[in-house]
């Protein structure tokens, strides 16, 4: 599927007047985040390119959000910052009831608060679009996606539909950064790089153990989520003393740019469905390779022997970091550019926006004619019109 495709382009037009947007956005970081938090530094990222194109663009986040863009802070401060994640679902009840109370004033809601906005989505005209961030495998949820087939989704990789395949997939859209975000670095580096969450999913026990094996040192900028507090206490604390291990803690994104661009290479040995990995695109914008598992979106994301090296088991990861030299840097920075730019993540957002609202505007056309040569007679509108788009 790649960054987007569909058949029935000609329903696009990209100079069409510019749409009303509501952006929903997880109050857990703010927009963007002061230290970690990939969804919503992402929303950021994407909200002022579409305002930048134009767009009118209203961002629902917590009050110390400071993206450019009108902002309706539905709580003071990020939950997590505050000690108050055990209670995100409440707090975000409270931004999705003003959102859809307000649905009137924009043409179209993009909600990435997975399915939680999706009863109030059916109520209302204005059409809503989601953008799945997370791991969509979790059996137990499945039937709670499944009984709201109608709401048109956006997955951020192709593997991450797998375990949901008869939803409205409207598009598949990558992540993308600002070009100039992150500096590009030609200069190889002389150690390890780990980037993101001490979870078991994300495995940083094993990048130690790469890097130990290989005789490189390794820094480690992540964070702990409480619900990760204890895995991080009896499995990774003990690991943070050995020699040519170095724990750098949460890091912002200026630190960002110097903390992988000096380093040979990303370790990213994920052991889960990886909806997307925004550290991978984060290193190729600095130039560094990555060193990864095969696991979820990583294939689509990194070109094995081109942009980074992938191997199932650590001794094949430890064979990589000893090849990793022989990569291009250059080619990093290039990949990212012509594939993972926020430029390129608005446009397929675009048109997934026009997609949906043409298909919408269709629905209702095909129901008025409907309506004035047969009258209601209770006839069930169609289900563009009565909640969304279909794929």
């Amino acid at each position: 599927m790649g960054e987007f495709g569909y058949n029935d382009v000609d329903l696009l037009n990209l100079d069409d007047e510019p749409l009303r947007i509501a952006q929903l956005a997880p109050l857990h970081e703010s927009v963007p985040p002061k230290l970690y938090g990939g969804t919503e530094r992402v929303v950021a990222y994407l909200a002022e390119e579409l305002a930048r194109r134009g767009h009118q663009v209203t961002l629902f986040a917590s009050g110390d959000s400071t993206a450019s863009i009108p902002l309706e802070p539905i709580w003071p401060v990020s939950l997590r910052l505050a000690g108050l994640s055990r209670y995100g679902h409440e707090y975000h009840l409270m931004m999705i009831s003003e959102a859809y109370r307000r649905a009137d004033e924009f043409d179209l809601i993009h909600s990435h608060l997975d399915f939680w906005n999706f009863p109030l989505a059916r109520l209302v005209s204005t059409p809503t679009v989601a953008t799945a961030h997370g791991r969509l495998d979790q059996p137990d949820l499945v039937p709670v996606w499944q009984s709201f087939r109608d709401i048109p989704l956006v997955s951020i990789s192709d593997h991450q539909r797998i375990p949901l395949p008869g939803m409205n997939w409207v598009a598949t859209v990558y992540h993308g950064l600002p070009r100039s975000l992150l500096p590009y670095s030609a200069k190889r580096g002389e150690y390890l790089a780990f980037l993101g969450r001490f979870s078991p999913e994300k495995a940083p026990d094993v990048a130690i153990e790469v890097a130990r094996r290989s005789g490189v040192p390794i820094k480690l900028a992540a964070k702990v989520d409480e619900n990760d507090r204890a895995y991080f206490e009896s499995k990774i604390k003990p690991l943070l003393s050995l020699p040519g291990v170095e724990y750098v803690g949460e890091i912002t994104e200026k630190e960002k740019g110097e903390f992988l661009g000096n380093a040979l290479a990303l370790l990213f040995p994920v052991d889960w469905p990886e909806p997307f990995g925004l550290a991978m695109i984060e290193a190729l914008a600095c130039g560094t390779p990555v060193i990864a598992r095969p696991c979820g979106s990583v294939p689509e994301v990194i070109r094995d022997g081109v942009t980074g090296l992938l191997a199932n088991d650590v001794e094949g990861l430890v064979s990589a970091v000893e090849r990793v030299s022989g990569l291009s840097r250059a080619t990093c920075r290039a990949d990212f550019e012509s594939r993972f730019t926020v430029e390129m993540m608005a446009t397929n957002y675009e048109r997934a926006f026009r997609r949906i609202l043409a298909l919408r505007h269709a629905g209702a056309r095909r129901a008025s004619r409907h309506l004035s040569l047969h009258g209601n007679g209770g006839t069930r509108l169609p289900e563009a019109q009565a909640g969304g788009a279909s794929a």
